[in-house]
């Protein structure tokens, strides 16, 4: 036999173990999903009380977002939280989080508006001054969009354990109506929640961040949430860095339940890809792994090994395999839903067909297009996982084109400039701006909010109704006069 032969053969049969391996996963998750997630929660006696930690509670809000819950009634512990309200100029979200504490008189509540600049994640930026002011030994992260049952709280605190440094939720979603809705938690309750549960009992870091209750010490000694403000993926160095102290991480019992503000398919693929992005610069070796973990790209490769070494009809091989991928699929959500789901077979059917064809080209989209845009900023990631920030800076052709077009009502052009100073992400920023009016020609000087402000009206003039700023592709300037 000759060498391309034996390479050939080989390849089969590792692939064939491969296949063997992921039919191994699924197995693990369907048992383990069983044994840990939905355990009825032990309520504590009046001693046992007394011993469980105290709870600073972190919850990162931004403009986007709009759907803000107050869900830690908890009578069974200490607890405080601490909203982190990304923008100063974003008034709504402050009468919203004002409005909350209102109607909940007797929760330590507390309000940081604007964060600080610590590093290129704007989750951290959010979160650090609240972080520094937590006043209880354990924080949990908690985003905007994450909707927890009464008992949660104390479910993820009776899972600290003595040697446990991080709980974390795996991530699931509320039942809502709307195909988006619908394969977001076919996603989240198939695929995702099958690598998440068997990575968290093999011990593997799977961590997110949606929902991570975490030792603040051990956060401390690893430098504080500014050591971390240099990866966009902070979740996973948050259970690498607690990992490292010797301390183990562990799921809660309970998913989470995500609730999102906007919700549709665009947005959600936009996301996996993101994902995706950040698993490739973090862990190289996905790259190869990814792809042909997935259902329709294993299924196939089986196939043809199958056929290559005991001549099996390839075709009845790929079809059986996706319907019992299928089958273990839909007693897997079932598992992790705990209850009947919102949809009935047809809905799930179709939807896990769409993920399942759709996740080839996600998976391509996600490397070919290597940038990842996070609200209203764009990065490119190094390997290891850290990222730096993209700066579009004007050329001098597009500034000549740009003000040419703000300033065509105006008599003279030479008259109107543009200030920029350099912020400490590398952004640039607009300062300053004028405009000369017709008559007379007289100067006015306006000031510019930063690029933390994008798309908002800079200007109402007499002449001019507004002026809107973006920085999605360099400087753009729209005059609606």
């Amino acid at each position: 036999m000759n060498f391309v032969m034996i390479t050939v053969y080989g390849s089969a049969i590792l692939l064939l173990v491969l296949w063997v391996f992921l039919w191994f996963v699924h197995i693990l998750a369907l048992v383990y999903g069983k044994w840990r997630l939905h355990r009825k929660i032990d309520q504590p006696d009046t001693e046992k009380q007394e011993d469980l930690a105290g709870v600073s509670i972190l919850k990162p809000l931004c403009q986007s977002q709009e759907h803000y819950h107050l869900h830690y009634i908890c009578k069974k512990l200490e607890y405080e939280i601490l909203f982190c309200i990304q923008e100063e100029a974003d008034v709504h979200t402050q009468a919203i989080i004002k409005k909350l504490c209102d109607s909940y008189p007797d929760v330590d509540v507390s309000i940081y508006i604007g964060g600080e600049e610590v590093g290129v994640n704007p989750k951290i930026n959010n979160m650090t001054p609240a972080y520094r002011a937590a006043k209880y030994p354990l924080v949990l992260v908690s985003d905007a969009g994450i909707k927890m049952k009464e008992d949660t709280l104390l479910d993820m605190v009776q899972c600290m354990k003595e040697k446990v440094g991080l709980v974390h939720q795996m991530p699931f979603s509320c039942d809502r109506t709307g195909l988006p809705a619908i394969l977001e938690k076919v996603y989240f309750g198939t695929g995702h929640a099958r690598i998440y549960l068997s990575a968290n009992l093999l011990g593997i870091n799977c961590a997110t961040g949606m929902s991570a209750l975490m030792r603040k010490q051990l956060l401390d000694n690893a430098g504080g949430l500014e050591a971390f403000g240099c990866f966009l993926a902070e979740d996973f160095f948050f259970a690498q860095s607690i990992q490292d102290q010797g301390y183990h991480i562990v799921i809660s019992s309970q998913p989470a339940s995500q609730n999102p503000g906007q919700s549709s398919i665009t947005y959600f693929q936009n996301r996996i890809s993101r994902w995706t992005k950040l698993r490739a610069a973090m862990c190289p070796h996905t790259i190869l792994l990814e792809p042909i973990s997935e259902c329709m790209v294993a299924g196939g490769l089986a196939a043809w090994a199958s056929y290559l070494l005991f001549r099996t009809d390839p075709l009845v091989f790929y079809l059986v395999h996706i319907l019992c991928w299928f089958l273990s699929d839909w007693v897997l959500i079932h598992i992790v839903q705990n209850g009947s789901l919102p949809f009935n077979k047809f809905e799930f059917m179709v939807m896990w067909l769409f993920r399942e064809l759709g996740a080839p080209y996600i998976f391509l989209h996600a490397l070919l297009n290597p940038g990842i845009r996070w609200r209203n900023l764009e990065f490119r990631l190094q390997w290891g996982g850290k990222a730096e920030v993209i700066v579009h800076k004007p050329t001098q052709i597009d500034y000549k084109e740009q003000k040419d077009h703000v300033t065509k009502d105006y008599k003279n052009k030479d008259e109107f400039s543009l200030d920029y100073r350099e912020s400490k992400s590398g952004l640039l920023e607009p300062t300053e701006f004028y405009v000369v009016k017709e008559s007379g020609y007289s100067l006015k000087d306006y000031k510019m909010v930063g690029l933390n402000d994008y798309k908002k009206s800079m200007i109402k003039d007499y002449h001019m109704n507004e002026l809107n700023i973006s920085s999605d592709s360099g400087l753009e300037m729209k005059s609606v006069i």
